[in-house]
């Protein structure tokens, strides 16, 4: 995939948290580029236009091309405290496919690892993120590191039509496995939950992770008064083929609360919200 890249200097490079993230226990979050090139038809950052940090072409053509904070890297060394718990990245995915040939990760992670903060947290659905995998390990030597790796459904069509440019599901399942197997700590997110058999992919990250699960349905205005919300474009590919009932807060309640016993079932919790993402944040590995 070919994507127009940016590349722009920032004035920072870690930001203090607000709302849903710092009521999951994070101090700080760091965000390595604007726009993201996964373009997931769902995604709730361009809904948040300004307040996201965005510039109007962002929100205006999200997924088209990004542009990445060129001294990122040398602000984030300035910028690491011990006492941090960071989460990389509220707004766009770390290891996005442009980020193959950018290669911006891995000098941010030297410098975490060179100055580790209390907890490292990062947020991802790319199996790119074994490309640093050695640094990975390196890090989680020094403190607190985790993965949440999202598997947002178990049906390829349904993957295809809401995010394309992601990996499939078996790719993804096996992701997570290699960073397990090397040692290091994977949450399985299933965020947002799309159409899917809510069952067996509960028992597919459960059985790949070991873990309790992170989920959450997709954001609607009907249960979030403000803030960001899934965008126009999900919900019109739900309407196309069929799935506007994934949007219905009485669904969404019904197909968490299956998740939670399939999950149970198994032997582990599945939750949703902030309380749900702060086992990112935590310092313990239970």
């Amino acid at each position: 995939m070919q994507f127009p890249i940016y590349r722009s200097e920032a004035k920072s490079i870690l930001s203090s948290t607000t709302g849903f993230i710092a009521q999951a226990g994070f101090t700080h979050s760091l965000t390595p580029a604007r726009n993201c090139t996964f373009g997931c038809t769902y995604c709730y950052v361009p809904t948040m236009g300004v307040y996201g940090g965005l510039k109007r072409e962002d929100w205006t053509h999200w997924g088209q091309f990004t542009t990445f904070k060129a001294n990122a890297a040398a602000l984030l060394r300035k910028s690491l405290k011990p006492h941090q718990i960071i989460y990389c990245s509220p707004l766009v995915d770390p290891y996005q496919p442009a980020e193959e040939t950018e290669e911006t990760m891995p000098a941010l992670l030297d410098a975490v690892i060179a100055t580790p903060p209390r907890v490292f947290a990062i947020q991802t659905r790319a199996p790119l993120i074994l490309r640093d995998l050695e640094r990975l390990r390196e890090l989680s030597s020094r403190t607190t590191l985790r993965v949440g790796f999202s598997i947002t459904t178990n049906d390829e069509r349904v993957r295809r039509l809401y995010e394309p440019h992601c990996a499939p599901f078996e790719s993804r399942l096996d992701a997570v496995r290699r960073l397990r197997e090397a040692g290091i700590t994977v949450v399985a997110t299933l965020a947002p939950v799309l159409p899917c058999n809510p069952e067996a992919l509960v028992h597919a990250a459960i059985e790949v992770t070991g873990r309790d699960l992170i989920g959450d349905p997709f954001h609607v205005r009907a249960t979030k008064s403000a803030g960001a919300t899934t965008r126009e474009a999900g919900f019109r590919v739900s309407l196309k083929h069929g799935y506007e009932q994934w949007h219905d807060p009485a669904f969404q309640a019904s197909l968490t609360l299956r998740m939670q016993n399939a999950a149970h079932a198994a032997g582990r919790r599945f939750a949703i919200g902030p309380e749900a993402f702060a086992a990112l944040a935590q310092t313990s590995t239970t």
